[in-house]
């Protein structure tokens, strides 16, 4: 009977989550979707694949969309017997983000039952993790694959807890190889490892207890075995994913240096220090996860527009002089945010309860769990300092595998958007039902712990402006003082509006626990208004980042890149400041168009518009010189850093001639123009003059001048390619593109000596195939990143196509591991009850 309540009590919990996720998201209901700029992007980037995948039926490893070709590993392939991919697909079945806010609450639910095994504690703890404002935060901006991978962190938890802590070795197998081979499908390898730094410090923990003798070696060891067992088993139904991509990041910024600059030095693997560190949050800023507008909040807040009108009338009436005017833009950043990252859509807020009660927990908590939590909770907040924190950064990038090939710091904030709310309920439910905990040192801990929380936000409140200062250095330096003041004084008033709410919150909380510990307020309802407020100061923070107007018409969120302006179109900018970007590239839209249609060739299009190398508009029409991603090929890259962040105005069209960019788009938004470039090499040439260089950093230099027709430079490693292939000069020799499709291109030639054709497609050394009358044929490298064969004399037929060994070998590991889940699955299970069956017998 009481099992029989418990599972009416779950299903209840479940339907409550899909209520508070359909309420949070009511423009769903009248057919609206998220407009996500990440989505946009991602939806010009991957039009290539996708239309590939509609005219076709099957999927193309290889696309030359963005940045002159790239694998599609990233850009959403999909997988042949990929059958984790489709739970995860099947489980995500509600509309977005509903799906995404469901699966929160749902998981970290599944986490709470395994931990305190009580559904009102669970319930709670995933509104807290449910409601974490930064997964709403990347939800608008459209970093899916980010909050997909965040869904499976709780479950994937419970699983591991299950085994080490519950002793519950078949359920727990069961349930942490499943999510964490959904965790790997969900395909955010940063988010998996920031995850698995924090479980390092429960694997540690559960040793330090064998040595303590609080717990067996033997059930150490075998628990330790089956989450091995089930990583790798979750890992292997991956398969495909994982070689594909490891086969890939090699080749990217991620991967290998391959040039000698100030900040580069070859043969490094992973990104430089600058751009890993680049999203460093402050020290101070770590307060955010309590105060959310400590530091202003986001670089746009609701108040910035008023702010930003505010700023130029004062500046119109004060300032005189365009040498004041110009030191005044130098300290321009933001209106709001004056932390020290870059910029930000907003605060990693966790609540002001949340980590009040976080607080409380890291005193009240099991120990088996207390310090673990604590020890993953520090390191991460430490290493999410980033740059303001060198000493721990500079260890991790040189001496931590794999921890060099990601960035932006902050982002590991996610471990403690996980880790706060976990402990927060086991400390909550041993303080309202754990005898041991005497009422002398609860009220201690809460008066010191409740006293300190809220005289600490005093101080704030009373001696805030002086101690925090509520503007950044560059502001100090060029801002005249009535512009300081004003910024100062908008943002202490935007501080005390939540300061003051987070000191009303933590006081209600603080206030509810003596009340329930005194006997004079019962424990169900002290869990509801602790709950209830929660859910309302998170909810209305979280609606500043994202709120209706995040929503569009449908049409619009799948067509953003419309090419007609309308009465239409104007209304709903005009109604939803979100669509302006669409109304703002139309003509560019337009002009991409009319090239795409009016030439139906293959090659490139420059455009110079939109921010060549953050824009995918172009790539929406046709193959684009650039694209947004952000895992470039490191050839292709080092050419973008090489030529494209000065712009020579002879050495940049010689290398867009060398990428085949036939047309350019020029002058601005409103009025562009198409330039045709009449020197684009084409798809493919022959060359008659081989020219060695002996480094990489030569072998770059050297493609800005020289006569790509004429002369291709090869890297001197390659001279052996050349030994009895002979490359001779004539004049009538020609090679033409005769069909293309993204992974397979054909071509003809006739020449009446042997040729070096250099293509104009990206050199990308595995998966790719080259044929000269149909009989394989190594190629090279030439002009630093594109491929290059050697013809012989006569007519030819030469075919290149992308057959990457990687995507069939991976299907196979991929079924064989999910076939050995299922089949250890169901002996484990059939164990468990034969068991039980025997265990009845006997008793019988």
């Amino acid at each position: 009977m009481a099992k029989n309540k418990n599972l009416i009590y779950i299903a209840i919990s479940l339907v409550v989550f899909i209520v508070l996720a359909f309420l949070y998201s009511t423009p769903v209901f009248t057919g609206k979707q998220l407009f996500q700029h990440d989505i946009v992007q991602y939806r010009g980037g991957a039009k290539e694949l996708l239309d590939y995948r509609a005219n076709y039926e099957k999927e193309t490893y290889w696309s030359d969309s963005m940045f002159g070709g790239m694998p599609t590993y990233q850009m959403g392939s999909q997988f042949k017997g990929d059958i984790i991919k489709k739970i995860d697909s099947n489980l995500n079945f509600l509309p977005r983000p509903v799906n995404y806010l469901f699966l929160l609450f749902a998981g970290f639910f599944l986490l709470g039952m395994v931990v305190v095994r009580n559904w009102k504690y669970a319930l709670l703890g995933a509104t807290f993790f449910g409601l974490s404002t930064y997964f709403y935060i990347i939800i608008a901006a459209g970093h899916n694959g980010k909050v997909n991978t965040i869904e499976y962190f709780a479950p994937l938890l419970a699983g591991i807890l299950l085994v080490y802590i519950r002793k519950k070795y078949i359920v727990g197998f069961i349930v942490t190889t499943l999510f964490m081979g959904l965790q790997i499908a969900a395909n955010h390898p940063q988010m998996t490892y920031y995850l698995f730094l924090a479980l390092g410090f429960l694997f540690i923990s559960e040793l330090i207890r064998v040595i303590q003798k609080k717990t067996l070696m033997k059930h150490f060891l075998i628990s330790s075995a089956i989450i091995a067992a089930s990583c790798v088993i979750g890992v292997g139904m991956n398969s495909q994913r994982i070689m594909a991509n490891s086969e890939y990041i090699k080749e990217t910024v991620r991967g290998k240096q391959i040039l000698n600059t100030d900040s580069h030095t070859a043969g490094k693997s992973g990104m430089d220090k600058e751009s890993i560190l680049l999203w460093s949050y402050g020290k101070l800023e770590t307060l955010n996860l309590f105060i959310p507008r400590l530091m202003g909040g986001g670089s746009q807040e609701p108040e910035a527009k008023e702010m930003m009108n505010k700023v130029q009338e004062m500046v119109q009436e004060n300032v005189s002089s365009q040498e004041e005017m110009d030191r005044i833009s130098k300290g321009f950043a933001g209106m709001t945010y004056w932390g020290d990252q870059p910029g930000t859509s907003g605060p990693a807020y966790q609540g002001a309860i949340v980590c009040f009660l976080a607080l409380l927990g890291f005193f009240f908590a099991w120990k088996k769990y207390r310090y673990w939590i604590l020890g993953a909770s520090i390191l991460t907040i430490l290493l999410a300092w980033g740059s303001n924190f060198m000493p721990l950064s500079d260890f991790f990038i040189d001496f931590i595998p794999f921890y060099s090939k990601f960035r932006a710091p902050s982002s590991i904030l996610v471990v403690v958007e996980l880790l706060f709310p976990l402990i927060a309920i086991i400390g909550l439910y041993r303080f309202f039902t754990d005898e041991k905990l005497t009422e002398e040192y609860k009220k201690k801990i809460l008066f010191y712990v409740g006293g300190g929380t809220l005289g600490f936000i005093l101080i704030l409140l009373i001696f805030g402006k002086g101690l925090l200062g509520f503007a950044t250095d560059n502001e100090k330096l060029y801002f005249p003082p009535f512009l300081l003041d004003y910024l100062v004084d908008e943002r202490f008033k935007l501080f005390k509006i939540d300061a003051i709410k987070a000191f009303l919150y933590v006081a209600i909380a603080a206030v509810v626990l003596f009340l329930t510990m005194k006997k004079r307020l019962n424990q169900n309802i002290a869990l509801v208004i602790i709950g209830v407020v929660s859910l309302f100061d998170l909810w209305t923070v979280n609606k500043r980042y994202l709120n209706d107007e995040n929503y569009v018409d449908k049409v619009f969120a799948e067509n953003p890149f419309q090419t007609e302006s309308s009465d239409l179109l104007a209304e709903k900018v005009q109604a939803n400041p979100a669509l302006g970007s669409i109304l703002a590239n139309v003509n560019v839209n337009k002009t991409l168009e009319t090239i795409a249609e009016k030439d139906k060739t293959h090659y490139r299009i420059f455009n110079n518009i939109l921010g060549t190398f953050s824009e995918t508009n172009t790539s929406y029409f046709k193959s684009s010189i650039g694209g947004y991603h952000a895992v470039k090929l490191r050839r292709y890259d080092d050419v973008i850093n090489e030529y494209f962040q000065v712009m020579d105005s002879v050495k940049v069209p010689n290398v867009l001639s060398l990428l085949n960019a036939k047309y350019w788009v020029l002058g601005g938004p409103e009025k562009p123009q198409t330039m045709p470039n009449t020197k684009a090499n084409g798809n493919a040439w022959f060359v008659s003059d081989i020219q060695f260089a002996n480094t990489p950093n030569e072998e770059i230099k050297s493609i800005g001048v020289i006569n790509s027709k004429r002369t291709a430079v090869v890297a001197s490693e390659d001279k052996s390619y050349f030994t009895n292939k002979p490359v001779q000069a004539d004049s009538t020799a020609f090679i033409n593109l005769t069909k293309y499709q993204p992974n397979e291109l054909e071509f003809k030639s006739k020449s009446k000596t042997p040729q070096l054709a250099v293509f104009s497609e990206i050199y990308y050394p595995h998966g790719w195939k080259m044929f000269v009358d149909e009989k394989e044929v190594p190629y090279i490298k030439a002009d630093y990143l594109l491929r290059a064969v050697h013809v012989p004399a006569g007519n030819h037929h030469i075919r290149m196509v992308f057959e990457p060994e990687v995507i069939e070998k991976g299907k196979w590991i991929s079924l064989l591991s999910f076939g050995l889940f299922i089949a250890l699955s169901g002996f484990g299970i059939f164990w468990v009850n034969k068991k039980k069956g025997d265990l009845v017998k006997k008793t019988a």
